[in-house]
């Protein structure tokens, strides 16, 4: 083994952490794509209605929401760690009574159960992930979380086509129960993963935080000095012995509402805003729609059969994947905001193309050849830009930008306009579409990304190579563009 190898022990042990820890968003990932599909052989076995097809679809949303707002105060009180295993203990149960699920009340109350394991782990694998990582890396290892929760959307499309050959009542109840085996494995497999050393040193047990620091970094030296700048950051003096920390501080979160939300100061209030912003722009520009109701799209675009509307789907899956394995290789090299500008001008050309094929098939009284094809192209299309920026920046940027005090609570507010955004979405599409027609619901998410893009122009400073405690300096800068500027000379010198 040379000796570059042996020097990247410790960034590639972070890396396997945070590869651990995003089963999670795996199994959050395969539950949503499998419902896409579960949605089909439910309704016709259970004969349920658009509006309940719009609960179900969107009540995990819902329960996302209260798991989030929840799930910040756990991950201070209890650790990342446990905070995860609870997360997976949720999924385990409600996929049990999703799988069993004999009627329609129960099968609510799993997707309930399940949409609560939602909400904490939407916030805790990428905060995990960026407080184990270095700056270098961070952006790598804390897209982890999203590229994984692709791959299990992707699962879940491909679990659909093969499960959907199967009887009705064993078919569908397979498809949404299988989550349950990777939950019981998570919980218990997390356990021999190292707790986030930035939690420990909040808890004072430092020389827990600077043993997984020695494991996760490259060198002594790095370690030290992460050691030294969390410290500083948590308002630890250097001179302070464990016991002395430990009698001192206050350690369970509280205090931190008010601080992020009645008294923050300006650097507080700039990144409570750029989180919140960039959460419901995530889902204000309308990729649940597409996620869960792909098969509707399709339909209305001229695909009939139930196994190519299955295997449509698989491309957007297919898709999806391909380029978030784009964008974790590139977030540390191009930058959050570039990343974002380019996704969200893709997005934006992609959404009015297809609002506009759609609409010209829902016209016709023909079936129009070129406007299938439009509409099947432009929806691959907007999922691909969509993951290239938006969806894996979203969940980088909400998970680093906070200071430890305030970082898992704070992360779970824009954790909570995501999943409130998400919810409205997946909850209401069929009914919009069905008042303003399905081509004038893409114009309006359009419309959505054109305002995303400003918002991202004037809100969102760059974050690329900042370590976590710098985030209160980046964001106490008056002017976004004067800070780009600044930026871009000290690059160019």
């Amino acid at each position: 083994m040379d000796q570059g190898t042996q020097n990247r022990k410790g960034s590639r042990y972070a890396v396997l952490c945070s590869v651990v820890t995003s089963m999670i968003s795996i199994i959050f990932g395969y539950d949503t794509g499998v419902m896409s599909g579960a949605l089909i052989f439910i309704r016709e076995e259970l004969g349920i209605s658009d509006t309940q097809q719009e609960v179900l679809a969107g009540i995990l949303n819902v329960c996302a929401l209260v798991g989030s707002l929840v799930a910040g105060r756990t991950a201070d009180y209890i650790g990342r760690r446990y905070t995860i295993s609870l997360a997976s203990i949720l999924f385990l149960v409600g996929s049990v009574l999703m799988g069993y699920g004999p009627n329609y009340g129960l099968v609510m109350a799993g997707r309930c159960v399940a949409g609560v394991g939602v909400g904490f782990a939407l916030l805790i694998a990428p905060v995990y992930s960026a407080e184990i990582s270095s700056a270098e890396a961070r952006g790598f290892v804390a897209s982890l979380p999203e590229l994984c929760i692709g791959i299990g959307i992707l699962l879940g499309y491909i679990v659909n086509y093969l499960l959907g050959k199967l009887p009705l009542k064993l078919g569908w109840r397979l498809m949404l129960g299988l989550a349950a085996v990777p939950s019981l494995a998570l919980a218990v497999g997390i356990l021999a993963m190292p707790e986030s050393p930035r939690w420990l040193v909040v808890q004072g047990h430092l020389a827990k935080a600077k043993n997984v620091l020695l494991q996760v970094s490259d060198s002594e030296e790095e370690a030290e000095l992460r050691f030294r700048e969390i410290k500083s950051a948590a308002g630890i003096d250097e001179d302070c012995t464990e016991e002395m920390v430990k009698g001192s501080r206050n350690s369970s979160g509280e205090g931190v509402w008010k601080e992020l939300i009645w008294r923050p100061s300006y650097p507080v209030r700039r990144m409570l805003i750029a989180a919140v912003g960039i959460h419901f722009f995530e889902h204000a520009t309308g990729i649940e729609a597409v996620m869960l109701y792909s098969h509707r799209i399709f339909k209305k675009a001229g695909v009939t059969s139930k196994d190519k509307l299955l295997l449509a789907t698989i491309g957007i899956g297919v898709t999806k994947v391909s380029c978030l394995i784009m964008a974790t290789f590139y977030l540390d090299r191009i930058g959050r905001r570039r990343l974002l500008f380019i996704s969200t001008t893709g997005m934006i050309f992609s959404l009015t193309l297809l609002g506009f094929s759609l609409t010209m098939v829902e016209k016709s009284h023909e079936k129009l050849e070129w406007a299938l094809v439009l509409s099947l192209v432009f929806t691959y299309v907007y999922v691909g830009f969509f993951n290239l920026g938006l969806a894996p920046v979203t969940w980088v940027y909400g998970s680093e930008i906070f200071p430890l005090r305030l970082r898992a609570q704070g992360a779970s507010i824009g954790v909570a306009v995501n999943r409130l955004t998400n919810a409205t979405i997946s909850m209401t599409f069929i009914t919009i579409y069905n008042a303003i027609t399905i081509g004038g619901v893409f114009f309006l998410f359009a419309g959505s990304s054109v305002l995303a893009w400003l918002f991202f122009y004037f809100f969102l400073p760059e974050t690329k190579g900042k370590a976590l405690e710098e985030m209160e300096m980046v964001f106490s800068k008056k002017s976004q563009r004067n800070a780009t500027a600044e930026t871009e000379t000290g690059q160019n010198v």
